[in-house]
């Protein structure tokens, strides 16, 4: 029984009373829908005179393909035909988004090499117009100091033979100094360990917490730290010439102080009026100050050196700071004009400085120096007070202890502890081989812990003249250069901040769950 119009096996099927003949029900109501008449018979023919019929609804009727094993085959065989075509067609168009996929990665890597160098020769123009900004001659009438390194005025009076004169310490900053002497040494009497202090089980404790690159991939490498503690921001002075002040606690940086043209050796904050000193291998210091939108302007460019300015130390005034350079000189400053009030030389001596540092009370002054003379000076009267010997190669670094007593210095053969009372050498420390210098040393500001950088960092637990300096802590150097060049301890040494030979800073201290547990 077939459709008499489609010829296969009716799904539906319907039947004509006038004709008797058999159809599909859809193809016969669509007919009569166009035609009115019979397809066969042509009579006239309508929905009245289709009888349906009843079939069971569980067997659909089969086809004639279906209905014979060579029509099954042939039927698979179309299907496996078609399926071959179609998945032929989805390897063409694999294929078609793998080549556009390789050609845009080729596309990508080509770009960013083409930035890559647009930046370099970006860098590489800005570094030659800021040398040639610094060989050109400055107007008479420049007064104005300009934004994070660009040139700002200075002048200076030239006595006879063309040398700088000096205005000198006048009585009254020699009364303003006694005067924060002695009511330092009042505090210190009355002085006690702060209960905010970082505990020695929490420097035990110690590991690093995070690691942030500052500095260029072309010149790596950071040569000092300082902390601003009010501010939670640290400094870095790098080998790429530049200084830059990181907020610690925001994880970002603040502000990149460009204008030297070569390293910078010392970075050093004044606690007030938001101002910042930089010092470096192109023999000169600025004074950057903060503005309101978190910028530093440089203030002022002192030239008083003729060779590397090595250090910057601040007096506990505020008011004033001390250069020492390899030219055998220290020069110290009014900081709000930025003169030069007196350049000390000693003809007995021609060792350039390698460090320095104000004693916590401000009338003494440490000096560092090339041929491993450790040098004490009386800041009233510019003289040569005491000479500590014992290092070997240049002092690479220098620390008074809040107490006033002790006086840490670090050079190629390690560290060495000065009682100032009695003048003489009561400990060393020998941390590394022969071919390792010690590069760093610093106490804490309550004077209770004292941290030491080379090969690694270790952090001792301050003691006496006699009673033993305990080894608390030993940190690597995470930066695979075997050279932690400075280190730093943050308030109340609740963290260190260690530079490396590698251009990141990297920060030391208890994860947050233990500081949180701890505090």
């Amino acid at each position: 029984m077939n459709c008499s119009i489609s010829g296969e096996v009716p799904e539906d099927p319907v039947v004509s009373k006038k004709s008797g003949l058999l159809y599909e029900k859809r193809l016969i109501e669509r007919h009569i829908a166009d035609y009115g008449k019979c397809p066969v018979t042509g009579e006239a023919l309508t929905m009245e005179d289709i009888v349906p019929i009843k079939t069971g609804k569980n067997v659909k009727p089969r086809s004639l393909t279906a209905a014979s094993i060579p029509g099954m085959l042939g039927m698979f065989q179309n299907e496996w035909d078609a399926l071959m075509l179609s998945n032929f067609a989805l390897e063409q168009q694999l294929h078609t988004a793998r080549q556009e996929l390789s050609h845009a990665l080729y596309q990508h890597d080509a770009a960013c090499r083409v930035i890559a160098r647009l930046k370099k020769e970006r860098d590489e123009a800005g570094s030659l117009l800021a040398q040639a900004e610094r060989q050109a001659p400055l107007p008479a009438s420049a007064i104005t100091a300009v934004s994070n390194g660009k040139r700002a005025s200075e002048e200076e009076d030239m006595g006879p033979g063309a040398k700088r004169m000096r205005h000198g310490v006048s009585d009254s900053i020699i009364a303003e100094l006694t005067e924060c002497n002695a009511a330092l040494s009042q505090q210190r009497k009355k002085r006690q360990i702060p209960p905010t202090l970082a505990p020695i089980d929490a420097l035990e404790r110690y590991t690093q917490l995070s690691s942030h690159p500052l500095h260029k991939t072309n010149k790596p490498g950071i040569t000092s730290i300082d902390i601003n503690p009010s501010k939670d921001i640290v400094a870095t002075g790098g080998i790429d010439s530049n200084a830059v002040l990181f907020g610690r606690t925001s994880g970002e940086i603040l502000s990149t102080l460009s204008g030297h043209s070569k390293k910078v050796t010392s970075v050093k904050f004044v606690a007030h009026n938001d101002v910042f000193l930089s010092g470096s291998a192109d023999k000169t210091v600025r004074i950057w100050q903060g503005s309101e939108d978190g910028n530093y302007n440089c203030r002022h460019i002192l030239k008083d050196h003729s060779a590397e300015v090595q250090a910057v130390t601040v007096h506990a005034t505020n008011n004033y700071f001390v250069t020492a350079s390899l030219d055998a000189t220290w020069c110290f400053y009014d900081l709000s004009s930025g003169l030069c009030l007196t350049q000390v030389e000693d003809p007995t001596n021609s060792m350039g400085y390698t460090s320095a540092a104000f004693h916590p009370d401000g009338l003494i002054l440490g000096t560092g120096t090339i041929g491993s003379t450790v040098r004490i000076w009386d800041v009233k009267s510019r003289g040569n007070v005491a000479n500590f010997d014992g290092h070997t190669g240049a002092v690479t670094a220098i620390s008074f202890s809040e107490n006033g007593y002790f006086l840490a210095t670090a050079a190629h053969d390690g560290v060495k502890l000065w009682d100032l009372r009695k003048l003489k050498n009561f400990r060393s420390f020998e941390l590394y081989d022969q071919d390792t210098p010690t590069n760093s040393v610093d106490f804490d500001h309550s004077g209770s812990y004292l941290a030491m950088a080379g090969s690694d960092i270790r952090v001792y637990q301050v003691g006496s003249v006699k009673a033993e300096w305990n080894c608390i802590k030993t940190l690597p150097d995470l930066s695979g250069t075997g050279r932690a060049t400075c280190v730093k301890f943050g308030p109340d040494a609740r963290y260190l901040a260690v530079g490396s030979m590698d251009r990141n800073l990297r920060v030391f201290g208890l994860p947050e769950e233990d500081a949180s547990t701890e505090s």
